[in-house]
């Protein structure tokens, strides 16, 4: 009589996960998640900076202790949940461009639980666009060609934040060129040098295929960080008050490790915006955030599953749908905790460049952001100079697919090329690919290939439109 062996609990995680089907191991799934973790670490920090800066109409700001623990919370929260339901390696955290929008502009017309009141509503749009499958379809619309240059230019994009971050690219404070090399054309500070050992470091361990390069490169780059702030101390740049300084935290060992979090943002949100400023108004300031997350979240999946080998010939990768809902409801939670929309991060490709295929790789992470709610000090050990080594490989890993993109017709060249180019310029994934949606469905209509273009396109197209003119609209309704 035969007998059957009980699947073990790892056979089990293997098969929920689909860990060996995707090619991948336990150990790299480990090794993708802390490596991811370790990239975004810095959200904790930054993210309440830029939210705390913001003064709303009533002249109110949200604390910053209590930023970093609902940062952390919401992060951890839906890096787990959408690992668990999407079961991909795509970690969550608040979203840079929405937060700084929210920030700079709609808390001077609004409160701080009036704003966030607005995303909710955001969210939960995005929740029932995914959940009535017009999000797929729109997704399914896009051209191969576009989702690749997608790819490319978030490659280009997550590069140009690293060097940025890092001082190695620098405001020369001219109109022309805008940008320059470090310090006065200078590799001049000491934590941009730390930057570029640990790119070359690393550089060199992904090029020998070692096992945990990005990692390994982390680890020796933090600990040179230390090393040189304790031989030669420069300190925090403070805003640029001191350009030779550390960017975001200072590398050194905390002399406090453990904080009690303050959770007390968590609900603190109205819908009062519609009274206050009026229907239409409010509703431009959601459609402004709708877009933006949207088409963020869009190229960033996109860009994320071509590199993680997951997207099929269309470009298309497992369990769509149950993503882009959970992507919503990633808003709908930074609403509610006040810490912004959450939705899918570019770094999470510094996990997938070490092997990250599964959503377990976000448990990991999720687990450690969880972690972070109570080991705050923690978090400022690695530099972000450090850290902003391992986005540029990443950088690198993902501009390597422009050898997937056809060249041959311009009618199909110039969107390819502005999607590609407009997202590091204007540091914005959706500007990029609502250049790129506009320049393909006039170009190629216009050029006999009009048929080949879904209707689909042309309405997402048309809405770009609305989107980068809403400034003037804006205007006309106020």
């Amino acid at each position: 009589m035969a007998t059957t062996t009980a699947p073990t609990i790892k056979n089990r995680i293997d098969g929920f996960f689909e860990i060996t089907k995707r090619g991948s191991t336990f150990s790299a799934e480990l090794r993708g998640g802390l490596v991811t973790f370790v990239a975004m670490a810095y959200i904790v920090i930054l993210n309440p900076i830029i939210l705390s800066s913001g003064v709303d109409i009533d002249g109110n700001t949200l604390g910053f202790a209590q930023l970093s623990a609902v940062t952390a919370l919401t992060a951890g929260v839906m890096t787990i949940l959408f690992g668990l339901i999407a079961r991909l390696p795509f970690a969550f955290a608040a979203g840079l461009g929405i937060n700084s929008f929210l920030a700079f502009s709609v808390v001077g017309q609004v409160t701080w639980a009036e704003a966030m009141g607005l995303v909710v509503i955001n969210g939960l749009f995005i929740v029932l666009l995914a959940a009535t499958g017009l999000r797929r379809l729109i997704f399914e619309a896009v051209p191969f060609q576009l989702k690749i240059a997608i790819t490319v230019g978030i490659g280009l994009f997550i590069a140009f934040i690293g060097l940025v971050n890092a001082g190695f690219v620098t405001s020369t404070g001219q109109a022309s060129p805008p940008v320059g090399l470090g310090t006065g054309g200078s590799i001049a500070t000491l934590p941009t040098v730390i930057f570029v050992l640990t790119l070359l470091v690393s550089g060199v361990l992904v090029a020998r295929k070692v096992r945990g390069a990005l990692l390994i490169g982390i680890l020796v780059g933090t600990i040179l960080a230390l090393l040189a702030e304790t031989l030669f101390p420069v300190g925090p740049s403070n805003g640029g008050e001191n350009p030779g300084g550390w960017g975001l935290t200072v590398p050194a060992l905390p002399s406090q490790i453990f904080s009690v979090p303050d959770l007390s943002l968590i609900g603190a949100f109205n819908f009062g915006s519609f009274e206050r400023i009026g229907i239409l108004a409010a509703l431009m300031l959601v459609f402004t955030l709708v877009f933006t997350n949207f088409f963020d979240a869009m190229g960033t999946m996109t860009g994320l599953s071509n590199e993680a080998g997951l997207a099929d010939a269309k470009g298309n990768f497992p369990r769509l749908k149950s993503a882009l809902i959970v992507e919503g409801i990633g808003a709908v939670a930074g609403g509610a905790t006040s810490s912004s929309s959450n939705t899918v991060f570019i770094e999470s490709g510094a996990g997938i460049g070490e092997g990250a295929r599964t959503g377990l790789a976000n448990i990991v992470t999720g687990v450690l952001f969880m972690l972070a709610m109570f080991v705050t000090p923690l978090t400022s050990i690695v530099p972000s100079e450090v850290a902003s080594a391992a986005l540029v490989l990443v950088g690198a890993m993902m501009m390597a697919q422009i050898r997937d993109v056809e060249w041959a017709e311009f009618s199909s060249t110039l969107p390819l090329f502005l999607t590609v180019v407009i997202m590091p310029l204007t540091y914005s994934i959706a500007n990029g690919i609502g250049a790129g949606f506009i320049a393909w469905v006039v170009l190629r209509s216009l050029s006999g290939k009009a048929r080949e273009i879904s209707p689909l396109l042309w309405i997402v197209a048309i809405g770009f439109l609305v989107y980068f003119a809403r400034g003037p609209i804006e205007a006309l309704l106020a």
